[in-house]
């Protein structure tokens, strides 16, 4: 999954499970229920407790609620 992360359109990619959970633990640029919400649904995944699909569904959630746009989305805003 890629993300554009910033009004100038730096693009993330995140290809790993734990990609995405350093960035929500470290570089999450808000703290709100969807990134908990992301947290724990990725920590599920990983513990074999929960799917792939939640995680990434959770994960793409708080990734909206912090101002990212998935890359393969050109209609949708930018991150502000």
């Amino acid at each position: 999954m890629s993300l554009v992360i910033s009004p100038e359109g730096d693009v993330k990619k995140f290809s790993t499970i734990e990609q995405a959970q350093y960035w929500l633990r470290k570089k999450w640029p808000v703290a709100d229920a969807a990134r908990l919400h992301a947290l724990g649904r990725l920590e599920a995944a990983m513990d074999c407790l929960g799917s792939v699909g939640e995680a990434r569904h959770a994960f793409l959630g708080a990734a909206r609620s912090a101002g990212f746009v998935p890359q393969h989305s050109p209609d949708l805003p930018r991150a502000a």
